[in-house]
């Protein structure tokens, strides 16, 4: 199913959903999956630790803040598709990135992580019939559908990379 098929555009996560272009589910995850990320790695290396103001989160933070939120919505999208009523909570990502320490990890072991958590989604979403794409719940007190969260994910992506283009890159300059 195409991004045009969501019913309802949650608010909040439509920031997210917008960046992705139409297209079937499974392609845009695809686009925007591990070799998509595997083009910026050049980049991320020669920022390093490098943060553009105090607090921020270091590239390595950012993929692994990614792979988090990925496995978080892919689970929020499995209890929507098995048609489980329960409310899914919100989660902590600053916590997330603390407990993490995704500093002590190299660029190598993150890339190889993100890509099989997004190979593990997209396994996932082929699985789906169209009813089951169209299935919804609560998630952080918002509805939001099994599909709408496929393009959720792919946009995180995209709207990460956009941030580290706009406020990392010219720390290279």
């Amino acid at each position: 199913m195409n991004k045009s098929d969501i019913t309802s555009m949650p608010e909040y996560f439509d920031r997210y959903i917008n960046l992705a272009e139409d297209g079937q589910v499974l392609d845009i995850l695809n686009k925007y999956g591990s070799s998509w990320l595997e083009q910026y790695r050049d980049i991320f290396t020669q920022l390093g630790d490098k943060v553009y103001a105090p607090g921020k989160w270091t590239v390595n933070d950012i993929i692994q803040h990614l792979i988090d939120t990925e496995r978080v919505f892919i689970y929020r999208a499995l209890a929507f598709a098995r048609e489980d009523g329960t409310v899914q909570p919100g989660f902590d990502e600053d916590n997330y990135a603390v407990s993490a320490r995704a500093s002590t990890r190299s660029l190598d072991d993150l890339f190889e992580e993100f890509a099989a958590v997004r190979a593990s989604s997209i396994t996932f979403y082929k699985s789906l019939s169209n009813e089951m794409l169209l299935r919804d719940g609560i998630a952080f007190r918002m509805k939001i559908s099994v599909l709408a969260i496929g393009f959720l994910i792919a946009g995180h992506g995209i709207h990460h990379i956009n941030i580290i283009k706009e406020r990392y890159c010219p720390l290279l300059v």
